[in-house]
């Protein structure tokens, strides 16, 4: 699985730490809205334990003195590991063991008259005025140890990248799960869009009890129903050329009866050409038949391409002999493939031909082979451009559709009936390679054949 900037596992990793985010949020911001109370509540705890560990410390002035005081301060710092401090509320030290931690907490309570309280690494330090029984005034500093453990960046960061990590196989677990049907899907679905009608999605996602289950059962259903619509329509058109071949046959006898009868006439010679052009329509309609519905193995050899489009160029200039010059053809080198002879032959000569048919006659349809270096692999370039009117540009996939026409009486009157270029484009598929047209300017259009090159 390629984890694109783009794709669902990042999709998810973040979404899953976004929520992990706004829940840690909510719950702070839940407790700083709810916990003003406690925290307050804390502060007042911290403040009254120190009010009391005041109290016996000022008690001991009043009775033996402020040596007595300092003694006392030292004694319960040894036993409590802590420190604490007594002034007069003029800041003068009466009592000391530590004030100098506590100075800046001193001068804000005798500016501000009111306690002060500081928690660092889990020590609360605590300053407060505090009146003695006789009514004297005192500030008192301690430092009170809590039960709140102190932070540990290490330990934290630590944590935080464990954390990630689990997320992070957690995610891609999740992700691979929830994606690999899909990915086998678009898989099987593109498949099946290139022709291949027996393609399925694997049958083990059939079996998940899920949603992608439903979806992979539908797939194949679907897949399953239009390869038996698309197999009967190939096979009705495959069976109606084949009967009317017959009945074609009968009326070309007929027709030399009439001659031998009537003498000649110009609605024979009519009659004529429709059944020669009807006879080679339903030629071509068999064999798209026979490409689209055989199931037997075409068999292929080394063919060189460079002698099979001179021989078909040559049979084009012999045909359209009336017009001087009607292709030129360009070779740089001899190249080769693997394929099938006749198939090929038939795929260069419609293709060849179309393009004369739309091509000026005093100008020639212009040919050229050469050798085409892919990324993927090497292959052989052959393109033949007419200078004709040119194809809409919406239009340039559609002319390699059966009985496909552009304008309704173009074809017509060149004696065409929209199956050449659809023969060529089966062929070309047939034997790995891709065919597409473009529109040249300022006129004409080129047809550009892609195929493997033999080694």
């Amino acid at each position: 699985m390629k984890l694109s900037i783009r794709s669902l596992f990042w999709k998810i990793f973040l979404c899953f730490w976004a929520t992990v985010v706004l829940i840690v949020m909510s719950i702070v911001m839940v407790f700083l809205l709810d916990s003003q109370g406690g925290i307050s509540r804390w502060h007042e705890s911290m403040i009254q334990s120190a009010r009391n560990a005041a109290m016996p410390v000022i008690a001991e002035i009043q009775i033996h003195g402020t040596q007595a005081a300092s003694a006392f301060i030292k004694n319960l710092d040894g036993r409590m590991h802590t420190y604490a401090c007594l002034t007069g509320d003029d800041g003068d030290v009466i009592a000391d063991d530590g004030c100098s931690l506590f100075t800046g907490q001193i001068s804000l309570v005798r500016s501000t008259g009111t306690a002060h309280v500081v928690f660092r690494n889990r020590i609360a330090r605590v300053a407060l005025p505090i009146q003695g029984a006789d009514g004297r005034k005192y500030i008192y500093a301690v430092a009170i140890v809590t039960g709140a453990p102190a932070i540990d960046k290490k330990a934290v960061a630590i944590r935080l990248c464990v954390a990630l990590i689990v997320s992070f196989f957690i995610c891609y677990w999740l992700t691979k799960y929830l994606t690999d049907p899909v990915l086998r899907l678009r898989e099987a679905s593109h498949r099946l869009a290139a022709g291949e009608l027996n393609t399925r999605a694997a049958r083990a996602l059939e079996r998940r009890n899920d949603e992608l289950g439903f979806l992979v059962r539908d797939f194949n259903a679907m897949a399953e129903r239009i390869e038996e619509l698309i197999s009967r329509q190939k096979q009705l058109i495959y069976d109606i050329s084949h009967e009317l071949r017959s009945p074609l046959a009968r009326l070309n006898v007929a027709l030399d009866l009439a001659r031998e009868r009537k003498g000649d006439d110009s609605a024979f010679d009519q009659a004529e050409q429709d059944l020669e052009r009807m006879g080679e329509m339903i030629g071509r309609m068999l064999t798209i038949a026979k490409l689209d519905t055989s199931s037997a193995e075409v068999k292929m050899v080394r063919v060189n391409l460079g002698e099979l489009v001179s021989q078909v160029v040559h049979s084009a200039e012999f045909e359209f002999h009336e017009r001087e010059n009607a292709v030129a053809f360009a070779m740089h080198e001899s190249l080769f493939v693997s394929g099938n002879p006749d198939l090929l032959q038939s795929a260069v000569e419609n293709v060849i031909r179309n393009a004369i048919r739309y091509s000026p006659p005093d100008k020639p349809v212009l040919v050229e082979l050469e050798y085409a270096e892919k990324p993927a692999a090497s292959m052989i370039h052959l393109s033949i451009r007419d200078f004709g009117a040119g194809v809409p540009e919406t239009e340039l996939s559609n002319i390699f559709r059966p009985f496909y026409r552009i304008e309704s009486d173009r074809d017509r009157q060149s004696g065409g009936a929209g199956l050449g270029l659809a023969i060529a484009g089966r062929v070309v598929r047939m034997h790995g390679g891709t065919i597409h047209a473009r529109n040249i300017a300022p006129e004409g259009l080129c047809v550009d054949i892609f195929l493997p090159a033999a080694m």
